[in-house]
């Protein structure tokens, strides 16, 4: 079977897309991205040959519109399409409409997907098959009264699972019958909500497994493989945190074994291209079949790390008709690998996602060392997609040096202006139990027991902050003089005080400019003294702080914040003497702004109405969170602007109060 084509589009966005297209650019093809109104910037789109605007930012309109992504292809003259993950990956009606359309998809086939996308169906082709699943039931369409017999039979604890999707939604864990009714009212409205359909199985719990997954791969003429296996055990509400390959316990027969598995999986639906057969090991050394992921995988990367395979061009090659070129005596694991995924989030809110625009993004570089990245300066994340930013991955020789080159990858990763997981990711991989390689599933929950623990400033992290402001604000008046525009900056006094907040306290610190470059900073009794030996590009500063040389990265907004990173630490300090003046400002005007990119989802006053400080008075909703917006002043609404369901942009004036004096 041979199919050509010599142009590719990448029907997705971000890292995945950057990653893909890069495969496809280095095999020679003609590189074709598409791009929503909001991704107009963002580096997959300047990667591409060309690119093809979607729509608005919404996936309904852009990246879940299978109908413009195939108008996409036709106007660019693409002959094949490659999904990625996510979006439209596992949607069995865009890979045959694709096909119906007289395009290659760079995929399994539609049946395949489809067979393989309903849990319940594919555990019964498993089952077929000889693969070993986890005892359950798995009847189509049944019914609660259906459900709750079965789980008697089953017994506890159990799990409560969506049919038709992934990711942890339509879950529920059970282990009180008294509970079970109400777990699949939920579970069963969870999932309509996002997967369409409410259909649920039954799964009996595995205490304390093991998520080990295996990398199946397939052509057209029969042959199918794998690449050993990845352990994806370190998850957050179901989410993948952390991957790594091989598995830390993994054995010789073990592997044999649930490759063999893996690959009677694949054949038993006559699988092509690249697949993940993913698996539960409990402690006993027993594995289950758990579902089958008909695409390319978040975490590909470890398993090229260890078998020098680009899966993407694999997969480019087995999508023209060619033989896969391996068997399974050909493939070789090599060394150790690990992967991070660096989330837009904030550990210290229940890992909210976050949004903003990125100041400054400097990616780690080193021996073995990869990073997988959409990111660019400038770049705004939106609410609008999943807040995964970028894949770090580290490999060697070994377990603990693939583990001691991410934690210093980690240390080396700067990204200011959006909140990310990365100190959390630092603490993951430094907790005694990771290092020694025995996480489960069960580790996250057992480690991390109340709220996430993250590091708070101390002493000398605030007198470096007060220090480098100083020399911001100082340099910035002696520009302006130098300009002509005294009048402007020259004649404001620069503070020499600092008021920063520090959990629920205030520290004053002062600061006294010894010369151009040293500083002198009081707080309490104590006094740090702090110098600036060199700088480099990108705020890149080499520090001396009381004797000892430190390489720090700082990054300003405005006047009154300063952002730094250093000794693996971020912080970010803003001086409430500055900000205090700029709130009073904000509320004698009475303006009220979204603090992000959202949906309007409620206005709670009109035209006329008397509201008083902190009233409510609209509700945005940003990456499926609701965040209230309150009145800075009392008075009466002056102005509405925008009106409920609008996209507001972040810094817009929603509402308008004519404020008390």
């Amino acid at each position: 079977m041979t199919r050509s084509f010599d142009s590719v589009l990448v029907a997705n966005r971000g890292e995945i897309a950057v990653r893909i297209l890069r495969s496809v650019r280095a095999a020679g093809y003609r590189a074709i991205a598409v791009y929503s109104q909001a991704d107009a910037q963002a580096p997959h789109v300047a990667l591409a040959d060309e690119a093809v605007l979607l729509g608005p930012a919404p996936v309904r309109d852009s990246y879940l519109n299978s109908e413009r992504i195939l108008d996409a292809a036709r106007r660019s003259g693409a002959q094949a399409i490659h999904p990625g993950y996510g979006f439209l990956s596992e949607n069995a009606v865009f890979a045959a409409a694709c096909e119906a359309a007289g395009l290659v998809f760079i995929g399994p086939s539609a049946q395949a997907i489809e067979l393989m996308g309903n849990k319940a169906a594919a555990k019964r082709r498993m089952l077929e098959a000889g693969v070993p699943c986890v005892p359950g039931y798995q009847q189509a369409n049944a019914d609660d009264a259906a459900l709750i017999a079965a789980a008697q039979e089953i017994g506890l604890p159990l799990m409560v699972k969506a049919a038709a999707g992934g990711g942890g939604r339509g879950m529920r864990l059970v282990t009180d019958f008294d509970a079970l009714p109400a777990a699949l009212e939920a579970a069963r409205s969870e999932a309509s909500n996002a997967f369409g359909s409410g259909e649920l199985i039954l799964e009996k719990a595995v205490q304390r497994p093991r998520h080990v997954e295996v990398q199946v791969f397939g052509d057209h003429g029969g042959e199918l493989i794998h690449l050993g296996e990845r352990d994806c055990s370190v998850q957050r509400r179901h989410q993948k945190v952390v991957e790594e390959a091989p598995c830390p316990v993994m054995t010789a027969e073990l592997r044999r074994a649930m490759g063999d598995a893996a690959v009677a999986a694949a054949r038993s639906i006559d699988y092509v291209g690249a697949g993940t057969v993913e698996f539960l090991l409990d402690e006993s050394g027993n594995f289950y079949f758990l579902e089958m992921n008909t695409r390319l995988q978040v975490e590909h990367p470890v398993t090229e790390c260890i078998t020098g395979l680009d899966l993407v061009d694999l997969q480019l090659r087995v999508a023209r008709g060619e033989p896969l070129g391996l068997r399974q005596e050909d493939v070789r694991l090599c060394g150790h690998a690990i992967e991070v995924r660096l989330y837009a989030e904030d550990a210290d809110k229940d890992f909210l996602p976050a949004t903003g625009r990125v100041e400054r993004w400097l990616a780690p570089c080193g021996a073995g060392l990869r990073v997988d990245h959409g990111l660019c300066d400038g770049l705004e994340i939106s609410p609008f997609y999943d807040p995964m930013l970028a894949k770090i991955v580290a490999s060697g020789p070994d377990r603990e040096t693939a583990r001691r080159r991410l934690l210093r990858a980690l240390n080396d990763t700067v990204l200011f202006g959006v909140t990310t997981n990365r100190e959390f990711l630092i603490d993951v991989l430094g907790r005694d139990r990771f290092a020694a390689g025995e996480a489960t599933t069960a580790f996250l929950a057992e480690e991390f027991t109340g709220a996430v623990s993250t590091v708070r400033s101390g002493a000398e992290d605030r007198a470096l902050a007060a220090a480098l402001q100083m020399r911001h604000l100082a340099t910035a008046a002696a520009q302006a003089r130098v300009s002509g525009s005294e009048a402007v900056l020259g004649m404001r006094r620069l503070p020499a005080t600092f008021l920063y907040d520090v959990g629920d306290d205030e520290v004053l610190l002062q600061v006294t400019q010894l010369a151009a470059d040293r500083f002198e900073v009081s707080c309490a009794d104590a006094v740090t003294r702090v110098a600036v030996l060199s700088e480099g590009r990108k705020g890149l500063l080499r520090v001396d702080v009381d004797g000892i040389q430190y390489t720090v990265h700082v990054h300003f907004a405005g006047d009154a914040e300063v952002a730094l990173q250093w000794r693996g630490r971020s912080f970010r300090f803003s001086n409430r003497l500055d900000i205090d003046r700029s709130a009073a400002d904000a509320a004698a005007s009475g303006a009220v702004l979204a603090p992000m990119h959202g949906n309007l989802l409620a206005l709670r006053v009109s035209v006329g109405d008397r509201v008083e400080r902190g009233d409510d008075v609209a509700v945005i909703e940003a990456m499926k969170m609701e965040h209230r917006l309150t009145a800075p002043a009392s008075g009466v609404v002056a102005a509405v602007h925008g009106a409920e369901g609008d996209q507001i942009a972040a810094g817009a004036v929603v509402i308008e109060i004519e404020a008390e004096s």
